[in-house]
């Protein structure tokens, strides 16, 4: 991608007197407390656009008959890209960030922890700021991943939130891009300081945005996931005050003795059980004064034998009191996890009539293609949920639990469970291949537990796999005709346990490195069930209907015609971005990547649809792949929609589409 031609080194850079008199212009009023009806006027203040995740704008400039029109205004080179020249150790597995848009101002992080500023009608780079989290070496999980900042204004103070990779809360001036040494130590908060245990920071990362709620700064973290040993960094959630970096809170994800939920941890399993940690993002409802978090897997994620029982808070949406950090609700999703089921993406909140009665819900997406909706000030169920029976396990120490909860309404978005009626059949030939191919492994319904490998057993087959379902793009709702749009891929993984190596852990089961966890290549390199591998599900949430469906992108189409089979149509693409929602149309951007066994194929683009019925209105290639949730906002009358974008080779950055 080009960058705009400015200079650029790894610290700040200044401004002339009459850029930062506009850039001043976008601070005279604190971002409106509207939580889920969309990015307030022209502004998108949030990662998700607004408070209620809702992914949604008003804005109707770019439609169905100007669509067409759509053209790339200007790109924006991430200062990571210079980075990584000099030192390939920096090298970033895909740049996720979504800018925000105050004034006149986009602010924006990268993977390797510099925030900038950039002018929202050029792209010109104001200023940047460097916080050298890449100095503590790679992050755990994903590596140096980090997908926004946060904004908080009142009169004339405000913060940018910077959640670096090296566990580390920044608080910078909108205006400078410098710390605001008032808050915390000079600047900074040291997120391994203050929890109930000593944290490992080479454990322990921030990748997802903060959440602020009235004068409360609210982070959750991001905890390795192949963990050698029981005893790993707690997940607890924390609030601190905005002004001064004051820890004002916290909440306990693994409830401590005397506390709520205790009792589902057996056999003292409490005292050293990390994980189950807010990795993703959150949404709030202001007016509430209640933020909604969504929980992730506790340690070890396939292997439960060292911590018994139905294991709250994991795998659970809970909602808390923001200024207090005090319960209000919960329900958990997913009972003593064994799949990596973690909540992957902000609730929805949304305000419609169902059944005749005006609800204030929350829409709770998931990577098991579930979608469980909630009143979000009782927490009672919209609609039934029922506790299914599932199957059992037969590792040793193992107990899964007996039932897991699955909601009446809506269906499910995409599949789950495998059998031999879901393998490839474009020929009997690939069918057969298929067949070959999962002999090996064990095969069944949602919630089929992982099996140990043995000889003639690779693994459990799992489907939905740890990518979903849905993930950490979420999800978008339209306001006014109350349609949730999910975009979720199809790709299974399998899942093996072996037994460590005593000296180097002291858990009797881990995942193992061969088969597990890994995707499952089908026959002759394509996918090894049938399509579509990447769709758009539309729900309406007032029936808790589907009310369409359709396959996103062509997936392997051009390789089963060159195999001189019939043409399949779209098949499908794994795509995990988000997508962006606006008065007339759902934007939602396709790479061009080939995930292992997952679909893949085709070019880079941004795809239009219709948001009633699914047609595609218009698709536009993109000069990078995109790899981040775009976002929309209004400049001088003009509309843009920026998203991120990034390759293989190392080029990072953002693309700003609008019309002539």
């Amino acid at each position: 991608m080009n960058s705009t031609k400015s200079p650029r080194s790894l610290g700040l850079r200044t401004l002339p007197l009459l850029l930062w008199l506009a850039v001043g212009l976008g601070f005279s009023a604190a971002v409106p407390g509207i939580a889920q009806t969309g990015a307030p006027a022209d502004e998108w203040p949030y990662y998700h656009g607004d408070f209620g995740a809702t992914q949604y704008s008003a804005l109707d400039q770019i439609n169905a008959d100007t669509v067409d029109q759509l053209q790339v205004a200007w790109q924006w080179t991430s200062p990571d890209v210079a980075l990584a020249k000099e030192n390939p150790r920096l090298r970033t597995l895909g740049y996720k960030s979504t800018p925000l848009k105050i004034g006149d101002v986009l602010y924006v992080n990268t993977s390797l922890g510099v925030v900038a500023a950039l002018d929202a009608k050029t792209g010109e780079q104001l200023w940047e700021f460097d916080t050298d989290a890449k100095a503590a070496g790679r992050p755990t999980n994903l590596g140096f991943n980090s997908r926004a900042v946060a904004y908080w204004a009142d009169g004339d103070e405000a913060r940018i939130f910077q959640p670096s990779t090296d566990a580390r809360l920044w608080a910078l001036d909108p205006k400078t891009g410098k710390p605001i040494e008032s808050f915390a130590e000079e600047g900074r908060i040291d997120l391994t300081l203050g929890m109930r245990r000593e944290v490992n920071r080479r454990n322990y990362t921030i990748m997802s945005s903060p959440i602020v709620v009235g004068d409360v700064v609210i982070v959750g973290s991001s905890i390795s996931d192949g963990p050698t040993r029981k005893q790993m960094p707690p997940g607890d959630v924390r609030g601190f005050d905005v002004r001064t970096g004051e820890q004002l809170w916290t909440f306990q994800s693994v409830p401590q003795k005397g506390e709520y939920g205790n009792n589902t941890w057996e056999e003292g399993s409490w005292e050293y059980t990390g994980n189950t940690n807010v990795w993703s993002n959150m949404s709030a409802d202001p007016e509430l004064g209640y933020v909604y978090l969504p929980f992730g897997t506790p340690t070890n994620d396939w292997y439960g034998g060292h911590r018994l029982g139905h294991n709250l808070f994991a795998e659970s949406i809970v909602c808390l009191n923001a200024k207090t950090g005090e319960r209000v609700w919960h329900f958990q999703l997913v009972h003593h996890g064994l799949w990596d089921y973690d909540i992957p993406t902000a609730p929805t909140l949304f305000d419609l009539e169902i059944d005749g009665v005006m609800r204030k819900g929350v829409a709770v997406v998931t990577k098991q293609a579930f979608t469980y909706v909630f009143d979000r000030v009782t927490g009672e169920p919209i609609w039934p949920i029922e506790e299914r029976p599932v199957a059992a396990s037969d590792v040793p120490g193992e107990r899964a639990a007996l039932t897991q909860p699955f909601p009446t309404k809506p269906p499910a978005f995409d599949r789950q469970g495998i059998s031999e009626d879901d393998l490839i059949d474009f020929s009997p030939e690939l069918r057969e291949k298929a067949l070959e191919i999962v002999s090996k492994f064990k095969m069944g319904p949602l919630y089929t537990p992982p099996v140990v490998t043995k000889e003639g057993l690779a693994g459990t087959i799992q489907m939905p796999g740890w990518g979903g379902g849905a993930n950490w793009g979420g999800a978008a709702l339209d306001p006014e005709t109350g349609y949730l749009y999910i975009p979720s891929i199809t790709s299974p993984i399998s899942v093996a346990l072996v037994k460590p190596d005593g000296s180097r852990s002291d858990f009797d089961y881990i995942r193992g490195m061969g088969h597990g966890g890994m995707s499952l290549e089908g026959p002759d390199g394509l996918p090894l069930v049938k399509p579509p591998y990447g769709r758009i599900t539309a729900i309406d949430l007032k029936k808790g209907d589907i009310a369409w469906q359709v396959p996103h992108g062509d997936g392997p189409r051009q390789q089963i015609i060159d195999m001189g089979l019939p043409d399949p149509g779209p098949l499908g693409s794994p795509s995990i971005p988000g997508p962006v929602l606006t008065k007339s149309l759902l934007f939602v951007a396709q790479g061009a990547r080939v995930s292992r066994g997952g679909g893949g194929g085709g070019k880079p683009v941004m795809r239009a649809y219709d948001k009633m019925t699914g047609e595609v209105v218009h698709e536009m290639e993109l000069p990078a792949t995109p790899s981040g949730t775009p976002m929309t906002y209004m400049h001088d009358g003009k509309q843009y929609i920026v998203l991120a974008a990034s390759s293989f080779s190392g080029e990072a950055g953002l693309i700003a589409l609008a019309l002539p």
